[in-house]
Parts: structure tokens; C-alpha cells; sequence
């Protein structure tokens, strides 16, 4: 399982640690399309692999 950082913020999902409303050990795969990050909500598509 990678993580991956928002290009717009630098906010890292690590999958391993899970996030606001997800549970650690969810693959950034299994993330929903609509997740967003938390911090600034930019869509998954501004991520990319840290």
C-alpha cells in the first residue's frame, strides 16, 4: 500500500493510518471517487504517489 500527497496542500493519506472517516488499513484503491482530501478537499486525481 503506497501513499499518496496532495499536490495542492501536501496533505499525505497513508493508508496504513486511515483518515477522517476512514479506517487505517484502506488502500488508496478502495477509497471512494468522491473522497476528497480533508484538508484543502481537492478530488483524488490531484494526488500522487510519496
Amino acid at each position: 500500500m503506497k501513499c499518496m500527497k496532495c499536490m495542492i496542500c501536501g496533505h499525505l493519506y497513508d493508508p496504513a493510518q486511515g483518515d477522517k472517516g476512514v479506517e487505517p488499513g484502506t488502500d488508496w484503491a478502495d477509497l471512494p471517487d468522491d473522497w476528497c482530501c480533508p484538508i484543502c478537499l481537492a478530488p483524488k486525481e490531484q494526488f500522487i504517489t510519496a
